[in-house]
């Protein structure tokens, strides 16, 4: 009788199982960490899940077929992404029109791989929806046209123009700081830098658009005329998304209006149980009497390629503190003080959890952010490139954090921001302050992101959720038509009484030639 009330509740859970396709082409393991949250949610919800990533879930579940895609690895130079050359300014990583143009050619040369081809001509592939990652990148959207399937776009910063232009409109940059603006703040001056920033992206796309539909037709004219349909406009498809997944929370952001069909699911790729700490880890804590300071840049930054001097002198800086400070540190160093310990690999959810952790140095990327604000704890942030800076600047603003900038000074400035967060306990407390509300949510985002996911199945892309803005142009939003009108108006009656005034004047010079 049991064996036959398993069976009954395994075929009811298979009858509400749905095919879903995620796709990530961004070769860096902390999409790949998001990625891996993604797959292990839909699976424990007992859907079956295609992975499209160069980085592979290893998870043994027959619901999951991993399609590697880590050949792209060598399609794109991560080398920029490097201490020495973000030091020196060798390349502008913060330039947004070169990353448009480097994850364009990114995907169209992911569409090429033999592994994607045999995805997309493949007559016999179904989906129930397809959630695609966006990174400057509007091309994946093609993909719900092979598939003839509803599309969720997968966001993984915080709300911004490039992404809400897709599913709303864009954010009035008055009040709203772009994602890669080194600076937080709403001055005249800074105002005009966010307009001028803001314009300058979209004349890009402007004048580019023609391009980018070409090659939208080349990627995907082809495959879908094969499957007895017609390739659908390139704007069509692009902004005909049902939904958008934000890795964000308003507490990691600015609180600002947001359409329907964005949700934030920001820390789903967060356990819900914290593992253990090895053995090591353990030993370290359970050692450290005056607590620990933790020290990452992440995954992608090495500390090991910082200047020699700047490493010597941040083993003094941290020599000098009674905590013990744990570095993710690539390789050794000789001759460390008894408080400092580098380990390559660190769990970083544990380390962050425990409560012996008082202080995170962090690169500001979003994901420790968000472990931070999960755990509770102060963070003083070196930023570097991309949303780091604005990670960092929101953080600061809320008041749980400082901000350093990397330079040859990064020691001395570091040593007075982690004496003042030690000293000064308004930061730790506003850090468990922001924790609460941050797990104060209806669901946890994990299940969020699923229900979401299965909501959009269910409804049929859910229309009733997308937002009207996308249906008005742009001179109507801005009522140019209205202008124009009134315009024409006025010239009308100018052109009324002018000729109305000069009848007139006519008149009274043909009186008094009378008289």
């Amino acid at each position: 009788m049991l064996l036959k009330y398993l069976s009954f509740l395994t075929l009811l859970k298979c009858c509400y199982a749905y095919k879903i396709l995620y796709v990530s082409a961004v070769p860096s393991k902390s999409h790949g960490i998001l990625t891996a949250g993604y797959v292990r949610h839909l699976l424990e919800a007992g859907h079956e899940v295609t992975n499209v990533s160069p980085f592979p879930v290893n998870n043994p579940s027959r619901n999951l077929r991993n399609i590697d895609i880590s050949e792209i690895r060598k399609f794109i130079d991560m080398s920029v992404i490097d201490v020495d050359v973000i030091m020196n300014k060798k390349v502008d990583i913060q330039d947004q029109i070169a990353s448009i143009s480097i994850t364009e050619n990114l995907w169209k040369d992911t569409v090429k791989l033999d592994v994607m081809q045999k995805l997309m001509n493949d007559p016999r592939e179904k989906f129930d929806v397809i959630v695609a990652e966006w990174l400057y990148s509007d091309l994946v959207s093609g993909l719900a046209s092979v598939f003839n399937c509803p599309l969720i776009w997968a966001s993984t910063m915080d709300p911004h123009s490039l992404v809400l232009s897709l599913i709303h409109e864009n954010l009035n940059p008055a009040y709203t700081i772009h994602h890669t603006s080194v600076d937080y703040s709403f001055t005249f001056l800074d105002r005009i830098y966010q307009l001028m920033s803001t314009s300058r992206v979209w004349y890009y796309k402007w004048i580019n658009a023609n391009k980018e539909s070409e090659v939208f037709k080349q990627l995907y004219g082809s495959i879908v005329a094969k499957k007895g349909r017609v390739l659908p406009p390139y704007d069509d498809v692009r902004y005909n998304a049902s939904l958008m997944l934000g890795n964000s929370h308003v507490i990691t952001g600015d609180s600002i209006a947001l359409p329907q069909n964005y949700k934030h699911i920001g820390g789903y790729h967060i356990k819900d149980t914290v593992e253990p700490l090895p053995q090591n880890l353990k030993e370290i804590f359970d050692n450290s009497s005056n607590g620990v300071i933790y020290f990452s840049l992440g995954s992608n930054l090495k500390s090991s390629s910082l200047p020699e001097s700047i490493k010597r002198d941040l083993v003094q800086m941290f020599s000098e503190f009674k905590e013990t400070v744990i570095w993710k540190f690539e390789k050794s160093i000789p001759d460390l003080p008894q408080n400092v310990h580098i380990i390559p690999w660190i769990p970083q959810q544990s380390v962050l959890s425990h409560p012996k952790c008082k202080l995170f140095i962090t690169h500001g990327g979003l994901l420790s952010k968000l472990e931070a604000l999960h755990a509770g704890k102060p963070i003083i942030g070196i930023p570097f490139f991309a949303d780091q800076y604005i990670n960092v600047n929101r953080a600061v603003a809320k008041g749980f954090a400082k901000r350093i900038n990397f330079g040859k000074n990064i020691p001395r400035e570091l040593r007075i921001a982690i004496k003042e967060m030690l000293e000064n306990y308004s930061y730790q407390n506003r850090a468990k302050e922001l924790s609460k509300i941050f797990h104060d949510r209806i669901l946890p985002p994990g299940k969020e992101l699923v229900y979401w996911i299965e909501h959009v199945i269910r409804t049929n892309g859910a229309p009733h959720l997308r937002s009207i803005a996308l249906n008005v142009s742009w001179y109507q939003k801005l009522y140019l038509d209205l202008l124009l009108v009134i315009i024409l108006i006025l010239t009308l009656l100018f052109v009324i009484c002018k000729y109305i005034f000069t009848l007139i004047r006519i008149r009274l010079r043909s009186k008094r030639k009378i008289q």
